[in-house]
């Protein structure tokens, strides 16, 4: 394993550095937005943005980087995505700002498929489902760490978008010099979406589920915790508990997944986030008079503590969908419906903020939490659903789980099913 991250040291740091600048960007400009006064919806409309350019940008960057190659796609999606942020600074309203949404998701979006494909050709059939673990630990650890940024400068300055900047300018560097040859990138192969659903209703609904959640909480978390009334490293603290809660459960609950019937673990994680959700609408704001009812814990902790658990439960919910999914497909069939399902996800991502936004202007700060415990809940009792619809399959039969990063690319998704349909064989044979 060691052999491995040392030889693709280059892109990994690459990757980190571009994972830290997208944590800060994310929680900065939602911070940002409220400052600027722009509405809770208006803001949820905003966050929407990056992922609708992010869906579009997984569908058309592999094959722009067929065309023009890795390098040099490398570069200039970095070079336009760090204009983008500085942009933010200048064209101070709603649309400008969605449309700066738009284009930093598709640059991104290409810089992940680059930056994906480049690593999984480091690797070979050993070491693959290694570095595949390292690659999600820097990109959700670089998405943690971003949130502590915040605290570097005033969200109302200039300087923490300046460096935002320079960490995406900085990620090009060790990209730009890594050798070796170039990864070679065929043609996707097309999956419908109607014999997907067929196939595996709950994996697609769970995904898009799974998507509706992390946008929700990642794109509007941190103007939650702005009305909740918490303080810049409170929100900083909040976000980073949502992202670390995610790597510290993902394998727990991807062990369990492979000892069980996932769809039982399924509907263990999913009721249980809607129960952690539905708890955290009790929590109330940071500021003012606390009611006669509630303990003597502070408020903040409160929420770091309910964040972390929501995190951990809902975050590997995207890795359970597209394992379950596999359980029923051909090993050829695995990486065209990952792909299918990486466009699920983005589609549900795009309606989370909106949706999520919404909520909270009729209900307030709390209403981020009831709408993505009801999205938890839906998922879990529509497993509960289809578990009387359709017998277990026998454990043996079952892919193994493989955690993946929430804001990668069809490619990561892909790498993640070869690696599933690997280890499956390598249980068979002992």
């Amino acid at each position: 394993m060691f052999a491995a991250v040392a030889g693709a040291w280059a892109l990994l740091l690459g990757i980190g550095l571009l994972m830290l600048g997208n944590g800060l960007q994310g929680s900065l400009l939602g911070l940002r937005a409220q400052m600027e006064g722009f509405s809770t919806i208006i803001t949820g409309v905003v966050m929407s943005g990056y992922y609708a350019g992010f869906l579009a940008g997984s569908s058309f960057a592999p094959m722009v980087v067929r065309r023009v190659g890795h390098i040099r796609v490398f570069a200039a999606l970095a070079t336009v995505a760090s204009a983008a942020i500085l942009l933010h600074t200048i064209l101070l309203d709603p649309i400008s700002w969605t449309g700066l949404r738009l284009v930093t998701g598709f640059c991104y979006a290409g810089l992940y498929v680059v930056a994906e494909s480049w690593l999984n050709d480091r690797a070979d059939n050993r070491t693959r489902g290694q570095l595949l673990s390292v690659y999600m630990i820097v990109s959700l650890g670089g998405m943690a760490a971003g949130q502590f940024f915040l605290n570097l400068a005033d969200p109302g300055g200039f300087t923490l978008f300046i460096l935002i900047s320079v960490l995406i300018s900085c990620a090009v560097v060790p990209i730009a010099l890594t050798t070796g040859p170039v990864p070679a990138f065929g043609e996707p192969t097309r999956v419908d979406l109607r014999d997907l659903v067929r196939v595996s209703p709950l994996g697609v609904f769970g995904t898009m589920g799974s998507g509706i959640t992390q946008g929700a909480v990642l794109g509007i978390g941190a103007v939650y915790g702005r009305q909740m009334g918490l303080t810049v490293p409170e929100i900083a603290g909040f976000m980073a508990a949502l992202i670390l809660g995610g790597v510290v459960l993902q394998w727990p609950i991807g062990h369990l997944s492979d000892r069980f019937d996932r769809r039982r673990v399924i509907i263990l994680v999913t009721l249980l986030a809607a129960v952690v959700a539905l708890a955290a609408t009790l929590v109330p704001p940071a500021a003012g008079a606390l009611p006669a009812w509630w303990p003597s814990v502070r408020p903040d902790w409160a929420l770091f503590a309910f964040a972390a658990l929501f995190g951990g439960l809902c975050f590997p919910l995207y890795s359970l969908c597209i394992a379950h999914t596999n359980d029923f497909l051909e090993p050829r069939q695995m990486v065209a419906a990952s792909s299918a399902l990486v466009m699920v996800m983005g589609v549900g991502a795009v309606l989370g903020p909106l949706a999520a936004s919404l909520t909270m202007s009729v209900l307030g700060p709390a209403g981020m939490f009831w709408f993505v415990g009801a999205v938890n809940g839906a998922i879990g009792v529509f497993a509960v659903y289809r578990m009387g619809r359709r017998p277990s399959i026998p454990l043996e039969d079952q892919g193994a789980y493989v955690a993946l990063p929430v804001r990668g690319s069809p490619v990561a998704a892909a790498v993640g099913s070869q690696v599933s349909h690997q280890k499956s064989q390598e249980g068979l044979q002992e």
